[in-house]
């Protein structure tokens, strides 16, 4: 697996924590953006769905959304929302050629191994059709660590991540960044990529 027990058992213990942390999500311009650059009846992969609020705001607008997490409470959490098929998967499991119009990888991949990024970015190029979008956020920093509920994080660098991208074959488009704090309680940087296949 991609992600270690440790993180998953945490996601497992605080999913509704975790829903309720995401209950903003309706006014995340990030998301907006995603779904405005989306064609219509776009297909759509939402790695690392957590509860499925993102899934649930695209299948809203008709698109066909594959949700995916690895801990099963919250794929049962993002299956009860209309129009998500969500199953159980970890990063390692994600295939397919030409398949999606857009990958949502929303603050999911900081949770696997620095050495496994460029593979997952390279299956996520891979999966995108031509054109294709990949939205991917991330903490930034450097190194990797647990954060107090005992999650492992990777963090990069803003130009770590452009080289990453770059390296899977992808364009890179526009970035933010800011500062937020997290289910933990703890305010962390972070920084926001679009990149096309």
């Amino acid at each position: 697996m991609s992600v270690d027990s440790e993180t998953l058992a945490v996601y497992g213990a605080q999913a509704q924590a975790y829903a309720d942390l995401t209950e903003g999500l309706e006014a995340d311009k990030h998301l907006a953006a995603f779904i405005a650059a989306m064609p219509p009846g776009a297909r759509v992969l939402d790695l690392g769905c957590g509860p499925g609020r993102a899934a649930a705001q695209m299948a809203d607008r008709a698109f066909v959304v594959d949700a995916v997490d690895a801990v099963p409470e919250m794929v049962d959490m993002a299956a009860a929302h209309p129009g998500v098929t969500a199953w159980q998967a970890s990063f390692d499991e994600i295939g397919g050629v030409h398949i999606y119009d857009g990958i949502w990888a929303n603050f999911s991949l900081l949770h696997a191994p620095r050495s496994e990024l460029p593979g997952h970015l390279a299956t996520l190029k891979t999966a995108l059709k031509p054109g294709g979008l990949l939205h991917i956020g991330m903490k930034t920093g450097t190194g990797e660590a647990r954060d107090t509920l005992g999650r492992l994080y990777t963090y990069v660098t803003g130009d770590e991540l452009r080289g990453l991208l770059k390296s899977a074959g992808l364009a890179i488009g526009p970035s933010w960044t800011g500062r937020d704090t997290g289910l933990d309680g703890t305010a962390a940087d972070w920084i926001v990529i679009h990149a096309h296949a």
